[in-house]
């Protein structure tokens, strides 16, 4: 196999990936690729972490890696490693994962992700792209891109994945507008029926919408005792934080 062969393919894997965990067999099946080629190329793409097991001899998903990558691509400091310790500090603050995420084309990217100290977990949706209107990190991201973008997308099928999830333009762009005023978002069961989340927004030093951070949680605990004003507040407040970080 030539070098620029294994490129393409390796691609081809991590496309495949990006749609969601898998085995050897399935991402086989998702990126056209004999079984033999998949293992081979998902122990060179595990060496530079680029892929990592799920769990042991089970299925793989997108590594932090990439992660590492995609904030390096974007200009000034490096965004995941600014974002790091505000992260950590937001899970000692609420005792929830973290993570940070930005736009990209038609979804939002997860970055980065603290998982919490807590026994029972949230997953890692690090590397993973998912649709602006199902998470707070994409309303956040949404609503701070020019109106145009936001109309085009509001104006394709919009799908759901829990009977929470919001697909209709009218009430999507009311929290846009509710996200704008407050400098934060929430979601409640949207994306995953079992997780709530709270994200707020990023900027560079001119002012512009570069990422989101956000705080989720299980249903069941979060937001717990505080409201979800309150603890939307104090995102924004360390958001703000990690955009003078940047700045």
């Amino acid at each position: 196999m030539s070098g620029v062969q294994s490129i393409e393919r390796a691609f081809r894997l991590l496309r495949a990936l990006a749609i969601g965990p898998a085995g050897v067999t399935e991402l086989a099946d998702r990126a056209d690729l004999p079984k033999s080629t998949v293992a081979r190329l998902l122990g060179a793409l595990e060496s530079e972490r680029a892929v990592e097991q799920v769990e042991a001899g089970g299925r793989y998903r997108l590594g932090i890696g990439l992660a590492d990558l995609a904030g390096a691509a974007s200009p000034g400091p490096n965004l995941i490693t600014a974002a790091r310790p505000h992260l950590l500090d937001l899970r000692r603050r609420f005792g929830e994962a973290s993570g940070v995420a930005v736009l990209d084309d038609d979804a939002v990217l997860f970055l980065d992700h603290v998982d919490s100290a807590e026994e029972v977990q949230v997953r890692s949706w690090t590397g993973q792209r998912v649709p602006l209107h199902l998470t707070p990190s994409g309303l956040v991201l949404l609503g701070a891109a020019p109106p145009d973008y936001a109309d085009e997308y509001l104006a394709k099928p919009l799908n759901a994945t829990t009977e929470r999830s919001v697909i209709d333009p009218n009430r999507i762009r009311a929290r846009l507008a509710d996200a704008a005023r407050d400098g934060y978002a929430w979601a409640f069961g949207e994306f995953d029926e079992e997780v709530n989340s709270v994200a707020a927004p990023v900027r560079n030093e001119t002012g512009e919408v570069i990422a989101a951070i956000h705080v989720h949680g299980p249903a069941y605990r979060f937001p717990g005792e505080d409201s979800a004003p309150v603890i939307g507040r104090q995102l924004d407040a360390t958001a703000q934080r990690l955009t003078t970080h940047l700045g």
